[in-house]
């Protein structure tokens, strides 16, 4: 199991791997969201151009059945009922007025007449289709194909008028495929009017009614045009086209493989400089290039020194810095962390050793990575040169962050051991973090310190400014010490001073210190308290 943790691990440190899947996942995402962006114009432009159809469509046929009833309102007035010669031009006049009335007739209990010759068609032996309070209606009237037979045929009195299935195609342009059809008895029965015949009741869910006129479901299309009349709706219907994308998302491949080989050199560039300053950490520890250096902490009231904060820089052999923000993280994800803390602990106690046991007041405070609390290897570190160096536990104390609480039980019981042998344990950049008062008051602390950015926002209207306060009443509540981070005007101070903090540290009071500037202020703070002694003597 080791052994494969360490191939897979071995593997992601390979800059041309991580390259690889960083170029084929980022093509892949981009080709994903362009081809469903695209897919989704595909079925915007396809519903519109459903809704364009059924429209125009509902006109033309608005404007087909007005010319049909307009005609049987003008037979019906005039005075003309029988089959004479008179009859037969009134009705071939009403075709030639009526561009959409194919074939007029007049009938009653024994006679028929019609302007053309007239066959055997069903609108004449079977009832009405549609029976309105004024008109009826037949509905395909006839199934042959021939475009000269009427189709759709209405009624009014004695008098019939239709219109051709050629005219009915003029008007109504189908698709391949499409069919206009008339929906009677609540939806339970159809009849088709042009197109092919369809399957009814249709075999995916008929559609509710409701406020949408088109409803799509996996084949087909299906437009319900309005209609004044309750009793029928007109419904077209058309099968979904394969959904063909545009020549011009063909281009989305390529510009998608080329971004996609783009984040793949990125990657492989950030992978290799990261890689190449790991390599340069390694050996900047084993060539010296890191350093310690000491902040300074101060008692707020009488300005004197009571300790440090060990700080980790490096240095490279040109001189310039590299920020911690950026090697920390690395040394941690690549472990080299521990070495990095043993090597600040041996460090500080190599140098301050002397002045650690001539000011047992003296404390200096090292920062745990997540890796050290989770574990008690450090508390094994530390006595080993505590005893070499002849130092007191409660001269070394320990910072770490909320968010290296990752497991609160196990870090509690590794700081309470810490704090049993006499070390000091403090929060560092309290408020940053997710450490709740719950927690807080079950962890083994014995200092607070809050972040920078809440006491840059003191005296501020900025939303954070009432943090600082905020966290120093906890601490009271909680009976722990606070220690105020980056402390640069004397107002701060005098803010944090009349709050209660009693210690804090910052540019306003030192700069970080090499050991010999560190030993120097605090010999030269001895050496001022010991002339004020023998002033007030």
């Amino acid at each position: 199991m080791a052994a494969t943790r360490e191939t897979l691990r071995s593997w992601f440190y390979r800059p041309v791997f991580l390259a690889m899947i960083a170029a084929v996942l980022s093509a892949s995402l981009l080709i994903a969201g362009g081809m469903f962006v695209a897919m989704r114009q595909m079925e915007m432009r396809e519903s519109q151009e459903m809704n364009a159809q059924g429209e125009r469509f509902l006109a033309r046929l608005e404007q087909l059945f007005g010319q049909l009833r307009e005609s049987l309102d003008d037979l019906e007035a005039q005075p003309l009922r029988g089959c004479d010669e008179e009859m037969i031009a009134t009705l071939q006049q009403v075709t030639f007025n009526y561009r959409f009335v194919y074939e007029a007739a007049y009938m009653d209990a024994s006679r028929f007449c019609s302007n053309r010759p007239r066959q055997e068609g069903l609108s004449l032996v079977r009832a009405p289709d549609i029976q309105g309070p004024t008109y009826s209606y037949w509905l395909n009237t006839t199934t042959e194909p021939d475009e000269n037979r009427a189709a759709l045929m209405l009624g009014r009195g004695n008098f019939r008028v239709a219109t051709s299935r050629g005219h009915l195609t003029d008007m109504v342009d189908l698709s391949p495929g499409s069919s206009l059809l008339v929906v009677l008895d609540h939806g339970t029965r159809a009849i088709p009017v042009l197109g092919t015949a369809q399957v009814w009741p249709p075999t995916e869910p008929w559609p509710p009614k409701s406020s949408d006129a088109l409803q799509v479901t996996h084949t087909r299309l299906i437009y319900r045009m309005p209609t004044n009349n309750p009793e029928y709706q007109l419904v077209l219907i058309t099968p979904r086209t394969g959904m063909h994308v545009p020549a011009v998302w063909w281009w989305l491949l390529p510009v998608c493989l080329i971004a996609g080989a783009v984040v793949g050199f990125l990657t492989l560039l950030l992978v290799r400089q990261r890689q190449s300053l790991d390599a340069e950490l390694h050996g900047a520890i084993r060539r010296g290039e890191l350093q310690v250096l000491y902040q300074p902490i101060f008692d707020l009231d009488s300005r004197n020194c009571v300790g440090a904060e060990a700080l980790l820089r490096w240095r490279r052999p040109d001189g310039t810095l590299t920020s911690p923000d950026l090697f920390i993280p690395m040394a941690e994800n690549t472990g080299q962390i521990r070495q990095m803390t043993d090597f600040v602990l041996q460090r500080l106690l190599e140098q301050l050793g002397q002045l650690l046991r001539a000011n047992p007041q003296l404390y200096i405070s090292v920062n745990l990575a997540a890796c050290d609390v989770m574990v008690p290897r450090i508390g094994q570190v530390m006595a080993r040169l505590l005893a070499l160096h002849r130092v007191a536990a409660r001269q070394i104390a320990f910072e770490v962050t909320e968010r290296g609480l990752i497991d609160v039980v196990v870090a509690r019981e590794n700081l309470q051991a810490l704090r049993d042998v006499g070390h000091q344990v403090l929060i560092d950049d309290f408020g940053t973090g997710y450490c709740s008062l719950a927690y807080l008051q079950t962890l083994p602390v014995d200092c607070l310190k809050i972040d920078k950015a809440f006491i840059d926002a003191l005296g501020h209207d900025a939303a954070s400014s009432g943090v600082a306060p905020h966290i120093i009443h906890m601490a009271q509540a909680l009976d722990l010490k606070v220690i105020a981070e980056g402390i640069e005007l004397e107002s701060q101070a005098a803010l944090l001073s009349s709050e209660g903090v009693k210690f804090g540290q910052g540019w306003l009071f030192a700069h970080a210190l090499s050991a010999v500037q560190f030993i120097e202020l605090i010999t030269r703070g001895r050496r001022l308290a010991a002339r004020r002694m023998d002033d007030e003597a």
